[in-house]
């Protein structure tokens, strides 16, 4: 293995994601956290990265497909801290993880949650397949 692509949302968090870092930098293995969320969960792997010898990239979601009607930096008030200029952005400067939740916007949204449940695969005989 060769690199370690973590996701804080469903490792157990910063001090978690925290402990794998450390364990794969003892065998020179890289970090590169997964990141396909909002910019709460981008913000935690940024500072993740801050503080790991071997972070080597940051995946983030701005822009993908997937995220249709609204961009990951609609829910922030403070878009300016999160901007990739030629594939490198800062770390957070504001205080905790550096983000100004848009909480107008998160309570809009939360009036009509979505409806995505992860899909569930099946072998031929009816059991659970992995992903």
């Amino acid at each position: 293995m060769d690199i370690i692509q973590t996701d804080l949302s469903h490792a157990g968090g910063i001090t978690e994601v925290k402990k794998i870092a450390s364990m794969a930098e003892a065998y020179d293995v890289a970090l590169a956290p997964h990141c396909p969320l909002g910019p709460i969960a981008l913000a935690a792997c940024l500072n993740v990265d801050a503080t790991c010898y071997n972070a080597v990239i940051q995946e983030q979601s701005i822009g993908i497909h997937y995220n249709v009607g609204k961009s990951v930096l609609d829910y922030v008030n403070n878009r300016e801290d999160f901007e990739f200029t030629d594939g490198f952005v800062k770390l957070p400067r504001k205080p905790g993880l550096g983000v100004e939740v848009n909480k107008e916007l998160v309570e809009e949204e939360n009036r009509t949650p979505h409806n995505w449940k992860n899909p569930v695969w099946r072998h031929a005989d009816g059991s659970i397949a992995e992903w």
